[in-house]
């Protein structure tokens, strides 16, 4: 390297972005990732005693694949290359690896090889690979925010320990941002920036477990906003903050007083045959980062407790958005929420589920002595016929399937805890009641 490299260098290191810049050196400065980096855990351990095997860190953007390839490539003692999926080709594996059997040859030095988006990769790519991962060639550390189970060769998959890394907290990004702000070598701590707890407190929300985000986000702050005139710091606050995310800070706190309100007027819409209401507080939720498995949850048992029977598919579209839900993902999730919201808030609506068991629970507590009927109980052992345990009637044997005979206790005969409204498949439910029972009046 010549002066004018070593300058160009410098140059570039500085000028580089904050998020690139912040990235830790050493294990110990990583924030996040405790299950996979907590001292006790086996990555942690295989960095510390310089014993990688081949690995695939598979995650999100911003959760710190890159920053842990970087950690490991500053602390072992083996060569360490890196190519981009993006960008290289076969050409480059093989410059790659011809290197690295080179160095195995002479020096008996391994070769740790990161390939970053690794499921970019095509078949050929990444067969071509395989066999020097196989042998023991290169070490590979592949990075992907795809399930490498789908999208990573299943022989490359088998050779690698999966590590799956998950967007970080909000408190790790606070942690983030305050070293950002302090950090006088790699951070802006020279620009004297002083920033409120609300800003930072927004920018962890907000940059929802991707650090990247909210270190631009400070970035952009601190070389955009000018000194305040009193003090002569430069302040990041709540509005600079928001200006800086292009998201406005809306009153939804997820621990306070403001997430149980709109929750509960989310609910309420839908009971309420409201769509637009009930669309519009899912928006409002998604906005300020909800969790969507939180809204799923809420969704099925509205369709339970305020649809029930009125419309019994209720149920299970609201299970079927949220299975989805958790396979899809944000930002599609948002459109599968809605749809389930939007049913539940047009299907026709009968709390008679709810009335039927908690009337069935209140008997159950308080009414006493509730034998079951000695031919409805289990007959299929020997002796049960000496126990008085028969006369119990098949329903299938008889015309509607319906044969009249006692199955509560003595005790409860006559109660009725499931009543039919007169709302949707309810109304039919009420009818056949009444044709098979022969007493269409009571229903």
């Amino acid at each position: 390297m010549d002066l004018f490299d070593y300058m160009r260098e410098n140059s570039k290191e500085k000028d580089s972005p904050l998020a690139k810049r912040l990235r830790p050196t050493a294990l110990d400065e990583v924030v996040g990732q405790e299950h996979i980096l907590g001292q006790d855990k086996l990555l942690y351990r295989i960095i510390k005693a310089d014993k990688l095997s081949s690995i695939i860190l598979y995650g999100p953007p911003g959760t710190g694949k890159t920053t842990l390839a970087m950690v490991i490539a500053n602390t072992t003692s083996a060569n360490f290359r890196e190519i981009n999926a993006t960008t290289s080709g076969k050409k480059d594996i093989g410059e790659v690896v011809s290197e690295a059997q080179d160095n195995l040859k002479m020096y008996g030095k391994r070769t740790i090889l990161f390939v970053d988006e690794i499921h970019r990769f095509n078949k050929a790519q990444q067969d071509y690979l395989l066999p020097f991962v196989e042998d023991g060639t290169v070490v590979l550390i592949g990075a992907t925010t795809e399930n490498p189970y789908f999208e990573v060769n299943s022989a490359l998959v088998s050779r690698s320990t999966i590590f799956q890394l998950k967007p970080l907290t909000k408190e790790n990004i606070e942690v983030l941002i305050r070293r950002a702000i302090s950090d006088k070598e790699k951070g802006m701590g020279s620009y004297d920036v002083e920033i409120t707890n609300e800003a930072v407190s927004f920018l962890a929300d907000v940059s929802e477990g991707d650090a990247r985000n909210a270190l631009n986000a400070i970035e952009l702050g601190v070389l955009s906003t000018e000194r305040d005139e009193k003090t002569g710091k430069i302040i990041i606050d709540l509005s600079v903050a928001e200006e800086c995310i292009q998201r406005r800070n809306i009153k939804y706190d997820k621990d306070g007083d403001n997430h149980y309100d709109v929750i509960s007027a989310f609910i309420k819409s839908m009971r309420g045959s409201d769509p637009d209401a009930a669309v519009y507080y899912l928006a409002k939720m998604l906005y300020a980062g909800e969790s969507v498995t939180f809204i799923a949850r809420r969704i099925m048992i509205c369709a339970c407790e305020d649809v029930g029977n009125a419309d019994p598919q209720a149920i299970v579209v609201a299970t079927s958005c949220a299975q989805a839900v958790e396979r899809v993902g944000m930002p599609e999730a948002q459109i599968i929420l809605a749809h389930a919201a939007i049913y539940v808030a047009c299907a026709p609506k009968s709390n008679s589920i709810v009335n039927a068991i908690y009337s069935a629970m209140d008997s159950v507590k308080n009414v006493g002595n509730s034998v079951v009927p000695n031919h409805l109980r289990d007959a299929h052992y020997s002796g049960s016929k000496n126990l008085g345990n028969v006369g119990y009637k098949y329903a299938h044997d008889y015309p509607n399937h319906y044969v009249d005979q006692q199955y509560l206790p003595d005790n409860l005969m006559g109660s009725r805890f499931y009543e039919p409204g007169d709302n949707g498949y309810e109304k039919e439910i009420k009818r056949w009641f009444g044709h098979i029972k022969g007493d269409e009046a009571q229903y």
